[in-house]
C-alpha cells in the first residue's frame, strides 16, 4: 500500500534543496527519497534510486508524517556509554589529587578504584575527554 502523502511547491522547492545541500549523507537520502515521492515515483523505484530498502523508504515516509522535513533532518545516532563514563567526576578528582606518572599507573588506579580494567590506549583516550585537561605529568599542570 503506497501512502498518501501531500506536498506544497514550497515544500517540493525545500526538498529538493536540501537533497544536495544538507551536511548529512543520510538527510540528503531522506529528501531525495521524499522528493521523488512528490514526483510520483512508486516505492520499489524510488527505492532503487536512493539505494535503500522499500522499508527504509517507508520509515522515511513515516517520519514526514510526524514531523515533516524537521523530523526529516533529525539525526538520532545511537552512542553508547563507556563504563568509566559513571565514574569521570570522581576519578577527575582523584587524579587532580594524585596526578598520574604515566598511562598505565593511571590504567592501574583507575581499575582499582572503579573495577574497570581497560587497555592504556582506552585509558589515554578517556583521560583526553575529560572536562579540563589533567596534568600530564606530576610536575605541574600542562
Amino acid at each position: 500500500m503506497t501512502r498518501q502523502l501531500e506536498f506544497t511547491p514550497e515544500i517540493s522547492k525545500e526538498l529538493h534543496y536540501q537533497r544536495y545541500n544538507h551536511l548529512a549523507p543520510l538527510v540528503q537520502r531522506r529528501m531525495e527519497a521524499l522528493w521523488l515521492k512528490a514526483h510520483g515515483l512508486p516505492h520499489v523505484q524510488i527505492a532503487e534510486l536512493v539505494g535503500v530498502t522499500e522499508n527504509t523508504i517507508r520509515e522515511y515516509f513515516e517520519l514526514y508524517q510526524q514531523g515533516g522535513i524537521e523530523k526529516l533532518k533529525e539525526l538520532n545516532y545511537y552512542k553508547p556509554e563507556g563504563k568509566l563514563t559513571q565514574h569521570i567526576v570522581s576519578l577527575e578528582a582523584y587524579f587532580r589529587e594524585h596526578p598520574p606518572a604515566s598511562i598505565k599507573e593511571a590504567q592501574s588506579e583507575i581499575e582499582e578504584i572503579t573495577g574497570v580494567k581497560r587497555s592504556e590506549t582506552q585509558i589515554r583516550e578517556f583521560l583526553k575527554k575529560t572536562q579540563s585537561p589533567l596534568p600530564t605529568s606530576r610536575d605541574g599542570p600542562g
